[in-house]
């Protein structure tokens, strides 16, 4: 089956994440636990956790179908050692609560290099991040995202994703998501059925679709290369429709989180039922 959902707001508590993912009939979604632009967050309550997962259950969500996203401050790459330890208590932090609540896995963009360093002395500092929230935790996968290469934004090529899997220590629990906008900017093509499976096949020859925890469905609304990460409601941007039938008949995409990040949330639950209607 395919799991498709939004990244739906937590307001008010971490409880209330499941409960609008099945007001826009989600069969998965994604939330941020703490607030994403904040360092600090109080500590996860019992009484939220025990809502939470019982507003999972209610809902059908299996934590396999949940994608949470860490923080946007959060740079695992960064040449600033005292930025960096930072980063990093922060991200083992994002995994911890992740694990409180029953999840599996945790989505986050590698890091940037900020014309500091080089990228390969970046991404080496990305791979020893990981692996040290790894050995901080016991259950949670944590799921790079491909980026869309803006700025100084490490991720937005399928070798480097690759270069950061050959160094993670822990192989079972690492994953990639890959958004269909980032792809798109970084020069993946997407506009038709073929392109589409070409890019896939690309993937899984560089990386692996093993490694395949995720999806974000975006359009995009800037032309293929562009490097800009501006997203679209589906089949309003330059991608087309053509991907995301491949993707709903896609035998990888499935009982996967295909989560929406598209621009108008009150036409999720429309957006939803026209993915699934494109399943062949």
């Amino acid at each position: 089956m395919k799991r498709v959902g939004a990244h739906v707001s937590a307001s008010g508590g971490v409880e209330n994440a499941p409960l609008n993912a099945t007001a826009i009939g989600a069969k998965a979604f994604a939330l941020f636990t703490k607030n994403q632009r904040q360092w600090r967050a109080p500590k996860l309550s019992a009484a939220a956790i025990d809502a939470f997962q019982k507003n999972c259950n209610d809902g059908g969500f299996k934590p396999e179908h949940i994608l949470p996203h860490d923080s946007y401050l959060i740079n695992l790459g960064s040449p600033d050692p005292e930025k960096l330890k930072r980063a990093r208590e922060a991200f083992i932090e994002e995994m911890q609560r992740v694990e409180e609540l029953g999840l599996l896995l945790l989505n986050f963009h590698p890091g940037s290099h900020l014309k500091e360093i080089a990228e390969e002395q970046c991404m080496e500092l990305i791979a020893a991040s990981i692996n040290m929230s790894l050995d901080a935790t016991k259950n949670v996968t944590a799921v790079i995202e491909n980026t869309a290469g803006q700025g100084t934004n490490l991720g937005n090529k399928f070798e480097q994703i690759a270069f950061l899997i050959n160094r993670i220590e822990d192989k079972t629990r690492v994953g990639v998501c890959l958004d269909t906008c980032h792809l798109f900017a970084s020069g993946y093509d997407l506009q038709t059925s073929e392109a589409a499976a070409l890019t896939f096949s690309e993937f899984d020859r560089i990386v692996g679709l093993n490694y395949l925890r995720g999806m974000h469905l975006n359009d995009a609304m800037q032309p293929l290369g562009s490097r800009v990460d501006r997203h679209a409601s589906i089949g309003k941007g330059t991608i087309g429709m053509e991907a995301f039938s491949f993707i709903m008949s896609n035998p990888a995409c499935e009982e996967i989180p295909l989560i929406l990040e598209t621009p108008d949330s009150d036409a999720w639950s429309s957006e939803i039922k026209m993915l699934y209607s494109l399943q062949q």
